[in-house]
């Protein structure tokens, strides 16, 4: 079997990563290998990069007597060519103003034009999101795309920004704030700024919905690295004290459609193997309480939320309100709502 059968296989990422180098010696060959490659690679990869006497090497690399290191024969840096599917998939996420948000409009034109004759993998309307709230962020507006792109350059540099925004309570605020990071609510369809903010002489936890800042004003102010907030203590700071716990039945797939739901929430998840039944503690965001609540209850009688009590009594308080609702609508007394 030849081995760059496959260029983007690990061996040729490692050989590549070599020749990207003007000078290396035997030692860093096989450390680059020990590092980036399997186990065994170390006992034969070596061999096939560093020139042999007999000639078995694969020609990449010469040997300087003089200086003792070795150059590579190539005039130019490996490049990996991108596959009509990469092309493909890279033409489809062009369509999603979410992506192209990331992007400024040079690169996004450039990238248009390369692309022009490339059938997309995938288009929108092919997706249809039954649970997703419909009033989400302007994405495609002029305005919002120059703010959200002024808070990435801020979050990369921790350039502090004077921000004017609209509270939930229709007031406008404005204040100093140092981005960390964005959070997307796939429900909300909405990003959020999370941040550090400067009132007077305190600084506090702060989070900005994107769609209601107004106003966004570098300062030229910038924080050291080692002076921002980590990530890990600003999420430990928003952390609920006390998980949540809930029981999935294995019915209707609900325990893969709960964990694929909740992947990126911290948890703790025991299998009872006789009853398939898994109990799962749940950490989560205390802003997010309200949301967290709605997912759960949209997996109806597959999952129970068993505590703390006033959570599940939350719960509870929901159901009954859904229910009153039904009852009201005049399709309840006719029948056509009733689980008969």
């Amino acid at each position: 079997m030849t081995l760059f059968h496959e260029i983007y296989g690990r061996y040729f990422r490692i050989a590549a990563k070599i020749l990207e180098k003007p000078q290396i010696t035997a030692q860093e060959i096989y450390a680059i290998t020990e590092k980036d490659g399997f186990r065994e690679s170390v006992l034969f990869l070596p061999q096939k990069l560093i020139p042999q006497a007999d000639g078995s090497d694969w020609g990449l690399l010469r040997f300087s007597e003089k200086s003792g290191v070795f150059t590579p024969i190539v005039q130019h840096k490996p490049r990996m060519p991108v596959t009509m599917l990469q092309k493909r998939w890279l033409k489809a996420k062009l369509s999603d103003p979410r992506f192209c948000l990331f992007l400024d409009e040079k690169t996004n034109q450039a990238l248009s034009e390369k692309l022009r004759d490339v059938e997309p993998l995938f288009l929108p309307e092919w997706f249809h999101a039954h649970d997703r709230f419909s009033d989400g962020d302007p994405f495609q507006d002029a305005g919002y795309q120059a703010n959200f792109r002024i808070i990435l350059q801020a979050i990369q540099t921790g350039e502090i920004l004077r921000i004017r925004y609209v509270s939930g309570k229709g007031e406008e605020i404005e204040l100093s704030f140092l981005p960390l990071f964005l959070e997307y609510s796939g429900k909300n369809d909405k990003f959020r700024l999370c941040c550090t903010r400067r009132k007077g002489d305190t600084t506090k936890n702060g989070l900005v919905n994107l769609g209601r800042i107004r106003q966004i004003t570098p300062t030229g102010k910038y924080l050291l690295p080692q002076r921002r907030m980590q990530p890990e203590i600003y999420f430990n700071a928003r952390k609920c004290s006390v998980p949540i716990t809930v029981s999935v039945k294995p019915e209707r797939n609900a325990t893969e459609r709960f964990m694929t739901e909740f992947a990126a929430y911290e948890k703790h998840t025991v299998r009872d193997l006789e009853t398939g039944i898994c109990t799962v503690q749940l950490w989560y965001d205390r802003q997010d309480e309200t949301e967290l609540l709605i997912r759960l209850l949209s997996f109806g009688p597959v999952l129970e939320i068993l505590a703390p009590p006033d959570f599940r009594e939350k719960a509870a308080a929901r159901v009954r309100m859904q229910m009153q609702l039904l009852k009201e609508d005049p399709q309840w007394e006719k029948g056509s709502l009733r689980d008969d």
